[in-house]
């Protein structure tokens, strides 16, 4: 399902924007002329045999020992490119919206990210991106909110 038409199906206000193709968190956050701190990227990692989403700031990195307390493992590790694209097979690799429970997965999100008042993410496209207030993010998203990530 497109993240598009879950949205409207929640009825949720949110923004589409189409801008030129951009493969990393920063490229988006310039292609929409939105700080860093307000573009949410998705990393997924892998816990013994389980997966997770982590949703952070463009600018802030993931903090391995703080995901893998958060995930109460002892050893979390990033999903390489092939993994994602068999978990995300209706998306373009390194573009997934920050919908975790969409592809059962949890979600986690980073404590600095829950501290906007709205959120722009790539909607499952290098070419297009949501703006959406973040209580209506988090109201669907459900995600647990916790401390993930540093500053850049």
């Amino acid at each position: 399902m497109k993240i598009q038409d879950y949205l409207k199906q929640q009825k949720v206000k949110f923004e589409t924007h189409d801008h030129p193709p951009a493969y990393t968190a920063q490229e988006v956050a310039a292609e929409e002329h939105v700080p860093g701190d307000k573009l949410a990227k998705v990393v997924i990692v892998k816990a013994g045999k389980s997966f997770a989403m982590c949703v952070l700031a463009a600018s802030y990195k993931l903090d391995m020992k703080k995901v893998a307390k958060a995930l109460d493992s002892g050893k979390v590790s990033l999903v390489d490119e092939g993994e994602l694209a068999k978990l995300f097979a209706d998306i373009e690799v390194g573009a997934v919206p920050p919908f975790g429970s969409l592809y059962n997965l949890p979600t986690l999100l980073d404590s600095h990210l829950a501290e906007e008042d709205d959120i722009v993410f790539q909607a499952g496209s290098h070419r297009q991106a949501i703006r959406m207030k973040y209580k209506d993010y988090a109201d669907l998203a459900k995600p647990t909110v916790t401390d993930l990530a540093v500053h850049l």
